[in-house]
């Protein structure tokens, strides 16, 4: 396992709870965001499908609108010039507000009529109902420029921002967790590998006490046979004896 392949820390007990706990957050902080990419899909795939059912009526309108326009200059004649020296303020207008999708801020444009309309008496000496055809046809056609203008812009910060969730769903999931994964692993490894070398060491110092015991109790019996030493009485509070206890 190369250092690339897991976080460089010391194999502890410590260094083992701290990556089951990152391992954790990590796996929870993958479920969240995998939850938000796929809440934020659903509302790119709603907005495109919105889009071109608007883009096919967009079609329509400013088809019906231009023919209007048509008629009307067939009716009144050239009004463009007295149109524009007379426009001083919009009469619709836009405001925007924001919606949230799953902590993403999506900008939101509507539009609204600003006051009373000042052309209502335009056409009365001819043409007025063509003009008034004309003008509802165009506000209908601008309504639904500035709807198609707001899910444009949605669907445009939609896209970026899945890209940028969707990289870090990945990151998380190929990269973070099989990192820390790998890391408590080796961690995991090296401590069962420590508990074998304690359980080996202090089953050769018992066996090396037994041998030596052994050897002291062998001396003893061949003292006392030999008549050199007598019977002593056992002492409770020796411990000599006592047996090494492996956990």
């Amino acid at each position: 396992m190369s250092g690339k392949d897991k976080i460089a820390i010391f194999p502890s007990r410590g260094a083992q709870t701290l990556m089951k706990h990152r391992l954790a957050g990590a796996q929870k902080g993958h479920g969240l965001l995998k939850k938000k990419a796929d809440a934020l899909q659903m509302r790119f795939r709603s907005i495109l499908k919105k889009i071109i059912d608007t883009k096919v009526l967009m079609g329509d309108v400013m088809k019906e609108a231009a023919f209007s326009l048509a008629e009307a200059k067939f009716a009144t004649g050239d009004f463009n010039q007295v149109v524009l020296q007379n426009v001083t303020k919009a009469q619709i207008k836009v405001r925007s507000k924001k919606d949230n999708v799953a902590g993403v801020n999506l900008p939101v444009f509507e539009s609204y009529q600003d006051g009373s309309d000042t052309y209502e008496l335009a056409g009365l000496a001819r043409g007025g109902q063509q003009l008034g055809k004309l003008k509802k046809n165009y506000q209908k056609a601008v309504t639904l420029l500035v709807e198609l203008a707001s899910l444009q812009t949605s669907f445009i910060t939609l896209d970026k921002v899945i890209k940028v969730t969707n990289r870090r769903v990945n990151a998380i999931e190929h990269v973070i967790i099989p990192r820390i994964e790998r890391t408590l692993a080796y961690i995991i490894s090296e401590l069962d590998e420590l508990e074998r070398e304690e359980f080996y060491r202090l089953k050769k110092i018992q066996d090396k006490k037994r041998i030596s015991r052994a050897k002291a109790e062998l001396e003893k019996a061949k003292r006392k046979a030999e008549g050199k030493i007598e019977d002593e009485a056992a002492n409770i509070l020796d411990d000599a004896h006592d047996e090494d206890v492996l956990f």
